[in-house]
């Protein structure tokens, strides 16, 4: 079976991620992990961009790992020099070799520049190091000229010579070709470095693998200039799980780095991300959900399963949630429910998904808890049907409430400091004086402003017995009301 190599830049093309600045500790940090990963070449860094970043290079590449270290450098003669004190095990160097680059950057012959490349090959090799060379703008470089300057730097005993898609224009069709015709033309292995200026640079990656390149250049979460670069994962997952390819990869390690990667850089991974973002192996839909149940490859590619990678499959609920899902989530979490209780906990669960809540695991909890915790509609004493509250800060609250007692409807109000104790007081009227509110206590359940309040309400009869119970919404009276009908039938259930 053949094997791809996987060449990990995230210490230095992924850094150059705007806004993102490495410390030594966090590069470290990151060396290691993609060591345990298995990644075959480390690129550390560019030794030459500062003394912290040298060291950087430096440290890492002494720790002994398995993964061979790179650092890059310019064609430039102190860079390189700089680089090989590091103790690199490679040293990538890299050269304008598009019009426009050559134009604007590097200023010299065309002629010369080869004549440069082979220099430096040449002086790199001299001291033991390996080196892979890049013409850079390699898709905006003529093909004669690439496969000359390529043909002239293998002839120099180059070790790997990279094709990198600099500014992300080249196209999986095109750069088949562009690899293909490169891979016809050399002997030294060929590696790719693609960017995702178009959203195409995994794709890019994959062609130029179907093409025959030996190697990969990667990096984790797909972080790098612009838009980023090829993504380590799904380039990985694609070659083992589709095209049956290897790599070293240990592919079960992939979640955990993406998310030292994430938290050590700061920059989020949309819960979209294909193989190691949050709704990866998420499933909402009743319809998904159910058949994911029952056999996950329903719903999933099944060559591709979370215990793969090191992810987790997550049964979610919300608006587009099924009464299976409900269920499963509910009794893998203890609950114990039947089918009336069931319905209920379905229609509280599809109202929040109405007004646009996302409803977490707890608050699924809470509610089945609320749920549960109701009395059967025929041992209820008490059912409020409407609740309407009238507040304002000229206006004194005051609360109406339609309810039922013992079969009988009802309606009654009263003002209160604010619209929960006019609601509060308007219910506990229905029954006279013979129930009071001794405790009240509110909680939100999760952030934001649409959070669910969960309320705890203490009643009190005549003869001083006493129960507690509660009410779970996004309202926050309703909570209250719900919690306080809750407490009351309770109590009056008690003293029947």
């Amino acid at each position: 079976m053949r094997t791809v190599r996987i060449f990990d830049t995230t210490l230095r093309d992924g850094e150059q991620t705007p806004g993102v600045s490495l410390p030594v500790n966090y590069k470290i940090q990151i060396a290691k992990q993609l060591d345990k990963l298995g990644v075959d070449i480390i690129e550390a860094g560019f030794p030459a961009t500062s003394k912290g970043e040298f060291e950087a290079v430096k440290e890492i590449a002494n720790l002994g790992l398995n993964a061979e270290i790179c650092g890059l450098a310019r064609v430039v003669k102190e860079d390189i020099d700089l680089a090989i004190k590091t103790d690199v095990d490679m040293v990538h160097i890299f050269v304008p070799t598009s019009r426009i680059q050559v134009e604007h950057t590097i200023m010299k012959d065309r002629e010369e520049i080869i004549n440069i490349a082979v220099k430096f090959v040449d002086y790199i090799k001299s001291y033991g190091v390996k080196c892979m060379f890049s013409a850079m703008d390699a898709t905006r470089t003529e093909v004669e000229y690439l496969k000359r300057i390529y043909k002239a730097v293998e002839e120099a005993k180059v070790d790997i010579i990279n094709v990198p898609d600099t500014v992300g224009v080249s196209t999986p069709f095109k750069f088949y070709d562009l690899i293909k015709q490169i891979k016809e033309h050399l002997k030294v292995p060929v590696d790719v470095h693609c960017h995702n200026d178009f959203g195409l640079a995994v794709a890019n990656s994959f062609a130029a693998v179907l093409a025959g390149a030996d190697e990969v250049q990667v990096t984790v979460n797909g972080i790098g200039e612009r838009a980023g670069n090829a993504d380590l994962s799904q380039v990985v997952m694609i070659l083992h799980a589709i095209e049956g390819i290897k790599t070293n990869i240990k592919t079960e390690h992939l979640y955990e780095t993406s998310k030292l990667v994430e938290r050590l850089t700061g920059i989020k991974m949309p819960p979209n991300t294909p193989i190691i973002g949050e709704n990866a192996f998420s499933h909402e839909s009743g319809i998904h959900a159910h058949g994911v149940i029952r056999d996950s490859r329903t719903f999933e590619p099944g060559i591709l399963t979370p215990e793969m990678v090191g992810h987790r499959r997550r049964i979610v609920v919300g608006k587009h949630a099924g009464r299976h899902q409900i269920k499963k989530i509910l009794e893998d979490a203890g609950y114990s429910i039947d089918d009336e209780k069931l319905n209920r906990i379905f229609e509280k669960v599809k109202e929040l998904g109405d007004k646009g809540k996302k409803v977490t695991d707890l608050d699924l909890f809470t509610i089945a808890e609320v749920v549960l915790g109701e009395l059967k509609k025929d041992e209820r004493v008490l059912t409020v049907e409407e609740v309407t509250v009238i507040t304002g800060n000229r206006i004194t609250p005051t609360a109406v409430v339609n309810a039922i007692i013992n079969g009988e409807k009802k309606i009654t109000s009263a003002i209160g400091v604010g619209p929960v104790d006019a609601s509060l007081k308007a219910v506990a009227s229905l029954l006279g004086k013979s129930i009071k509110i001794v405790d009240f206590k509110l909680d939100a359940v999760s952030g934001g402003s649409d959070a669910i309040a969960e309320v705890y309400v203490t009643v009190e009869d005549e003869s001083g017995r006493v129960f507690t119970a509660r009410g779970a919404s996004q309202d926050i009276v309703m909570a209250s009301v719900e919690a306080l009908v809750n407490a009351i039938n309770y109590l009056m259930m008690i003293r029947k």
